[in-house]
């Protein structure tokens, strides 16, 4: 008798593990649901609201570099133009910035040897072109103030792997530290996806002239090679001797 029963409730047992498992698969469901609800739903949000080039529309034709619609430095009639291809999102870029770049706009732009442009290569992640749109409104707005924001925010970059720049870092980002804009225009264009179109020009003509990551440099219409200051100065001095000039 105590062996039949033991039996019978070895198989209920077996029927009821099956009934415990889906039970904690439910609460499982129940707590991820909970989490979403609380906080990663606005996170899923933003991560939706980000622009692709895809949806980006219009006819891109690469017969120049353009320089005429690019954030600018330095004297028009100087002997050399430097642009400058970069991501916002891109570790190099930042460092190239916070290492190179007065140093290199002390001893060419500002003593009239070089006319310094930057393009948007917007090409690791989809908050890349967000971020360069919102460069390209607040340029449309002021030149200054894109050179601003571009020193401002490689200074708060976030990780490369990550998603950071979205709309509403960004709206704050520029909010808190660039002033002197009409701010509700600047959200709105940004918000609207104004200038992606821009940005996703700025980066078929890049890839059309050979441009592969960043940050990348062209002198005079050449690409170099690699992104040191040694080769860019080597180029830039180059072309100086070649065209008789040591600056204005």
């Amino acid at each position: 008798m105590k062996n039949s029963q033991d039996k019978k409730s070895k198989i209920r047992n077996l029927y009821a593990l099956p009934m415990v498992l889906a039970g904690l698969v439910v609460i499982l469901a129940v707590a991820l649901g909970f989490v979403l609800t609380r906080g990663g739903a606005g996170e899923a949000g933003e991560l939706n609201n980000l622009p692709n080039y895809t949806d980006v529309k219009g006819t891109i034709v690469v017969d120049s570099l353009k320089y005429e619609k690019q954030p600018r430095l330095g004297a028009p009639n100087a002997k050399v133009k430097v642009i400058e291809f970069a991501d916002f999102k891109c570790p190099a870029c930042r460092k190239w910035t916070q290492t190179n770049m007065q140093r290199f706009i002390k001893d060419y732009v500002d003593t009239g040897k070089v006319e310094y442009y930057f393009m948007n290569f917007a090409f690791i992640d989809r908050d890349s072109y967000l971020a360069a749109s919102a460069g390209e409104a607040i340029y449309r707005q002021s030149n200054g103030k894109f050179w601003e924001y571009v020193v401002k925010l490689y200074d708060n970059q976030g990780d490369e792997s990550e998603i950071w720049a979205t709309e509403k870092f960004i709206l704050k980002f520029v909010k808190d530290n660039i002033d002197g804009i009409d701010y509700a225009r600047f959200e709105q264009d940004l918000k609207s996806r104004t200038y992606m179109f821009d940005v996703k020009e700025d980066f078929k003509i890049a890839a059309a002239y050979g441009v592969n990551g960043a940050p990348k440099f062209m002198v005079n219409g050449a690409l170099l090679k690699d992104s040191s200051y040694g080769s860019l100065k080597a180029a830039i001095d180059k072309q100086l001797a070649e065209n008789g000039s040591q600056g204005n």
